[in-house]
């Protein structure tokens, strides 16, 4: 499975009706880009938007960014993901993980200790019986939402590589040490937050970060990386010379 150097992360396709949404699949296919990741809170299924996204598009692999370990038990789980791999030759990599507790509670779950959660959801996922048409074994590729260091080395342990979220470089360098040469390729689907406009003033970039994590508050990923990413803006004031 090719995901290429460069993918595209949004949840802006969920606000948009399924015409809409087949378009900007083609437009983001025929720019080249890799790979499209679609995440899963209160919009859209995961598998049920994955698949119109693949049946729009002919070389696009699409990804899910992820689907929610909370909102389907592992059986549903394994057969949505070969059902999608076998149906579009390989083009869909599964994407998962614990997500939040703002995001689990209104399912009636309680959020409690994600790490040992995923490794018994991973568990019952490989038990999981399948009497339908198998997918080739190379198509199915998974992934672990992971952001700490133990959830990194899980998805060392048990998957082909990590999905980070909202992170700094330097987070992406760690990561990268304890998955190991055997899992960098799938580090691709690191998501990194930037402001591109090299015209706007260092704190404006700030700010505007800082405006799109305030819309994450609530759970571990803004406790954990908001502090990672401040001092990433620390040390990078440091290099350029910007007042603080």
């Amino acid at each position: 499975m090719d995901i290429r150097r460069i993918g595209i992360w949004t949840s802006a396709l969920d606000r948009q009706r399924a015409p809409v949404v087949r378009r900007a699949a083609r437009e983001i296919e025929r720019l080249g880009y890799g790979a499209l990741w679609v995440g899963e809170a209160s919009r859209r299924e995961a598998f049920a938007h994955a698949s119109l996204l693949l049946s729009a598009t002919d070389r696009l692999v699409v990804a899910t960014g992820i689907a929610n370990i909370w909102a389907r038990d592992p059986l549903a789980m394994v057969a949505g993901q070969r059902t999608l791999a076998e149906a579009w030759g390989g083009r869909f990599l599964l994407g998962l993980g614990v997500s939040h507790d703002r995001l689990v509670e209104p399912r009636g779950h309680r959020y409690e200790r994600p790490l040992t959660a995923m490794r018994r959801y991973l568990d019952a996922m490989d038990q999981a019986p399948y009497r339908a048409p198998l997918p080739d074994p190379a198509a199915l590729i998974r992934v672990l939402g992971a952001l700490r260091p133990r959830m990194v080395a899980l998805a060392a342990e048990r998957a082909d590589g990590a999905h980070p979220y909202l992170v700094p470089a330097e987070h992406t360098e760690r990561a990268r040490q304890i998955l190991g040469a055997q899992r960098t390729e799938a580090l691709a689907g690191n998501q990194h937050t930037g402001v591109v406009d090299q015209q706007i003033q260092m704190s404006a970039r700030r700010q505007a970060l800082r405006q799109r994590c305030d819309l994450r508050r609530g759970g571990d990923i803004q406790r954990l990386d908001l502090q990672s990413a401040r001092h990433a803006f620390m040390q990078r004031d440091q290099r350029i010379g910007s007042p603080r």
